[in-house]
């Protein structure tokens, strides 16, 4: 007779139990225990759960010896065969949730990005060679492509040898090739790094060993390599690529864009022969279940990718590259807010690998650590092969005002685009701004077009007929009439958008081919390599941009470059706007003259200002970067700002204004009251209303001895939060909206 065993002596059986890390919103790891049978897994393991009411994806985290379970706990669902999370990753997570205040949960769903890489792989189709001994001629260089009995897909036998996909079905039926099913290889698996060597500069080849050397001792460093635009960063930094591939690593290199990655792509594919792995949110869900696995099963050797790259499960890597350091676009705003610059130093750190910053205009947290000799510094001063720095001209726009309010470009800037036409040249105009015209308004009765969920004027965008909103994405056709006083024909858009200078440009030359590039215009990948493929083979006359054209791209007949507005970026409160504002224009300023047509003709550069003798406009002027970094830093020591002190901001938002307030008011009654510290506000944001949530802010500034992290838990803790409020920290804030 069986022996059955009641519910009650089932509970009661010790059952092991681990740790494990649920991929939510949660701030610990919970116990669970392990199915039936199932060995101890390691720590790292990556398992399915439940929690609460549904299932999701964990790791096996760090534990005591738990005792063995013996009431009604929760089963791991499911555990798969995948290498584990490494313990220094483990310990990222950590840090990177204590430093920014954040659930470590969160922090693990960062990394746990691809919820497909879980579900078992498929398999494709492929074509392998079967022994024949008389191949028609027609056959014969798939067969000889074939030779060795590997097997190649569809794609990859008509791509190496022009064949067409029906004439290997043809092929396989008088059997000279089998069809077998293999699983698809990770991207960027075998990049040589050998292939495609650049002959480089003496001044490029010593900073290149340097780099190299780096990678080789296989030790923590923090390296800015710094040079001017155009100097040939890339390929110094390609060859610590290719030591770290030597030695059998991965490499991370992270951009701040993803446009900016389309420009990379085909110098990366000369120099190793295939094209890198691309993470970033535009990929779909089975190009992240590709590259993932391929990352974390340690195949895919090279990832390229914005910052949620630094969040891949990597197993060894050997080098971590953070190219234009300075770009506020590291900095991620949302859920769990963070630096991706910073804590890429992290990782790297408790990876004990080297790390290397590239930037033309270093940010000042930057400098300040090259200045105290935290971080090593290898300089290019000058660009390759001989090709000169533009000359920068301020144009004063209180002596030349275009000749009408409709009107933004300058008779000096006019001027030098024609001479860059007729010499069948160039020209790029920059303005930091989307759209037509970030607002309009009845010329009748004064009514402004604003954003019913934000606290933010409506932008034109005259090529889709809409008015739209920047921040929260609401949009509305552009209508007929006034929708307050009813008159028809009276609404006028105020300032200009790139869409509007192009609309200029027309007017001006109107046989000119022009590209207009903005975000909202290049809405993917294919969209905006087609685009610059056009300027690269001159297909384009003016290139009209925001900053999705200011950095990384090489246009070799370019060499007149207007800066509409280089006020823009200094209007507001933020902190860091001079320096920003530098970063940026330097950056515009960097795509003249990069491969000088006449050697007589470095590239000319116009800046239009009101403020000509701002400081940024003078340093970027006379070519003295340096003098501005050390002048900025004098500045925000004497306010003691960072990188001299720590900031914080407290974000309380909430759909009750009055309620957010309070609670604002309440956190700010129990701030601490030290010398080290000191809390300014709660003040309505900069943006006060965003997604139809009321803002206040308060800003935190200590000196940096101050353990700021552990001062705001207690402090925060102090107050009870209701779940219609949301408070959010930002540790080291880089925008004050």
């Amino acid at each position: 007779m069986l022996a059955y065993m009641s519910i009650p002596d089932l509970f009661l059986q010790e059952r092991k139990v681990v740790s494990v890390l649920p991929a939510a919103y949660v701030g610990k790891a919970y116990s669970y225990a392990l199915p039936e049978g199932s060995a101890l897994p390691e720590p790292g393991t990556f398992v399915r759960i439940p929690l609460h009411s549904r299932t999701v994806f964990g790791v096996v985290w760090e534990q005591e010896d738990l005792p063995p379970a013996t009431g009604a706990l929760k089963e791991i669902l499911e555990i798969y065969d995948l290498p584990p999370l490494s313990g220094s990753q483990r310990k990222f997570i950590d840090r990177l949730a204590d430093y920014t205040l954040s659930p470590l949960g969160a922090v693990l769903k960062m990394t746990l990005s691809a919820p497909a890489a879980f579900d078992s792989e498929k398999g494709i189709s492929a074509y392998r060679a079967l022994a024949q001994t008389d191949i028609p001629e027609k056959y014969r260089q798939v067969m000889a492509f074939l030779q060795g009995g590997e097997a190649r897909t569809t794609v990859q036998i008509t791509a190496a040898t022009g064949c067409s996909a029906g004439m290997l079905k043809t092929m396989l039926r008088n059997n000279f090739l089998e069809k077998i099913t293999v699983t698809s290889p990770p991207p960027c698996e075998f990049p040589d790094p050998a292939r495609g060597y650049c002959e480089l500069s003496p001044a490029q080849d010593t900073v290149a060993q340097a780099l190299s050397t780096s990678v080789r001792q296989a030790s923590y460093s923090c390296t800015l390599l710094d040079g001017v635009t155009g100097s040939g960063k890339t390929e110094v930094y390609f060859e610590a690529v290719a030591e770290a591939l030597r030695q059998e690593k991965q490499v991370l290199i992270l951009l701040p864009e993803i446009a900016l990655s389309n420009a990379f792509l085909d110098r990366f594919q000369q120099r190793f022969g295939c094209a890198p792995a691309l993470w970033h949110s535009a990929l779909t869900p089975a190009q992240r279940r590709h590259t993932w696995r391929g990352v974390c099963t340690g195949r895919t050797k090279v990832v390229v990718g914005a910052r949620s790259a630094l969040h891949l499960p990597f197993p060894s890597l050997g080098v971590l590259i953070v190219d234009e350091e300075h770009d506020p676009a590291y900095k991620q705003e949302e859920q769990v807010i963070y630096h991706a610059r910073d804590m890429a130093v992290l990782r790297a750190h408790l990876e004990k690998i080297p790390i290397i910053l590239v930037s033309a205009t270093p940010s000042l947290e930057t400098m300040q650590n090259v200045w105290e000799g935290r971080y090593q510094h290898l300089e290019l001063p000058a660009r390759f092969g001989g090709a000169q720095l533009p000359q920068i001209d301020i144009v004063d726009m209180r002596d030349h005002k275009p000749p009408d309010s409709r009107h933004f470009l300058s008779d000096i800037l006019r001027t030098a685009l024609q001479e860059a036409l007729t010499r069948k040249e160039q020209g790029l105009l920059f303005l930091n701004r989307r759209g037509y015209a970030p607002l309009t308004l009845c010329r009748s009765c004064g009514h402004r077009f604003e954003c019913p969920r934000c606290s933010a004027w409506l932008t034109e965008h005259r090529h889709k007929s809409i008015l739209c909103c920047h921040h929260c994405d609401y949009s509305k056709p552009y209508p007929e009439v006034c929708p307050v006083c009813g008159d028809s024909g009276s609404l006028a858009p105020c300032g200009p958008g790139v869409e509007r200078i192009a609309e200029e440009v027309k007017e001006y030359f109107p046989d000119s081919r022009i590209e207009v590039l903005a975000s909202d215009m290049s809405e993917n990948h294919d969209v905006l390599k087609a685009a610059l493929t056009r300027i690269r083979n001159h297909e384009v006359d003016v290139i009209i941009g925001t900053q999705i054209i200011a950095k990384g791209h090489h246009f070799p007949k370019l060499t007149c470059v207007g800066v509409v507005d280089a006020d823009l970026g200094l209007e507001g409160g933020d902190l860091r706007a001079t320096e920003k504002t530098y970063h940026l224009l330097h950056q515009v300023a960097g795509r003249a003259g990069r491969e000088s047509l006449e050697a007589h003709d470095p590239g000319r550069v116009f800046l239009q200002t009101w403020m000509p003798d701002h400081p940024v406009m003078q340093a970027l002027a006379a070519g003295a970067r340096d003098g501005f970094l050390q002048a900025e830093a004098a500045m925000r020591e004497a306010a003691h700002m960072p990188p001299y002190s720590r900031l914080s901001a407290l974000i309380v938002s909430g759909t009750h204004e009055a309620q957010t307030l309070e609670i604002a008011r309440q956190i700010s009654a129990v701030a601490p009251q030290t010398a080290q510290i000191r809390v300014l506000g709660p003040a309505p944001a900069p943006l006060s209303k965003i997604r139809n949530k009321f803002r206040y802010r308060l800003l935190v500034i200590a000196d940096k001895s101050l353990h700021i992290q552990k001062t705001l838990r207690h402090w925060l803790g102090e107050v009870k939060v209701p779940a219609a409020v949301q408070v959010s920290v930002d540790i080291d804030p880089q925008s004050f909206l």
